[in-house]
């Protein structure tokens, strides 16, 4: 166990795939900044959303962040995101803090709840998250395996679908970062292209 996962506090941490806080468990994040670990919530299938993520040639400030989801979001939806917008007005088994996934936190949604049996895309940076507990390696074309969370798994209720998801985490003026849930590949589309979202929120661990 690295240094960093044993300075997690002990507290009671859900199984991946878990039911908690209003969706489901999807991992661990360690805030680089205030070296803060947070717990990653992944809403059901159910409340996915289609969209474009801003303005294509707009740069916006506040949504750089690997891991703060929330942040993000709201300087997207500040920024006249419709769908951040939308994102931040969801009740979600009474929670009300649901927002788009950053990168790192988007990575563990695929290394964790990956739907297909497909080969991972192995050559870039897809799969580095040196963000999350325990730190992320770059995918293999074996691995992540297809998720051992049978609600997750390609043809259930809570899959995801073999397209892209949008991050809220904004690559430059034009393009934002996405997460390919055929393959794993990491990619950034234009701003103006519609991909989809499912939304997470997170927990501090104290």
């Amino acid at each position: 166990m690295s240094a960093a996962a044993q300075a997690i506090p002990a507290v009671t941490i859900p199984e991946i795939g878990q039911p908690f806080g209003g969706g489901f468990f999807s991992g661990i994040t360690r805030d680089p900044e205030t070296g803060k670990c947070y717990l990653n919530i992944t809403a059901g299938a159910e409340h996915e959303l289609v969209g474009a993520w801003g303005k294509y040639g707009e740069k916006i400030e506040g949504a750089d962040s690997f891991t703060n989801s929330r942040a993000n979001t709201e300087a997207m939806a500040a920024a006249g995101s419709e769908l951040a917008q939308k994102v931040l007005v969801l009740d979600i088994g009474g929670f009300t803090d649901w927002a788009i996934p950053a990168r790192d936190v988007q990575e563990l949604q695929y290394r964790h709840f990956k739907p297909t049996t497909e080969a991972n895309w192995e050559y870039g940076r897809s799969g580095d998250n040196p963000n999350s507990e325990p730190v992320g390696q770059l995918y293999s074309a074996e691995s992540p395996t297809q998720t051992s969370v049978e609600a997750f798994r390609e043809g259930s209720p809570e899959a995801f679908q073999d397209r892209a998801y949008w991050s809220s985490s904004q690559r430059s003026a034009n393009n934002a970062f996405t997460m390919g849930f055929d393959d794993g590949f990491q990619d950034s589309y234009g701003k103006n292209d519609e991909c989809r979202v499912r939304p997470v929120r997170s927990q501090l661990i104290d």
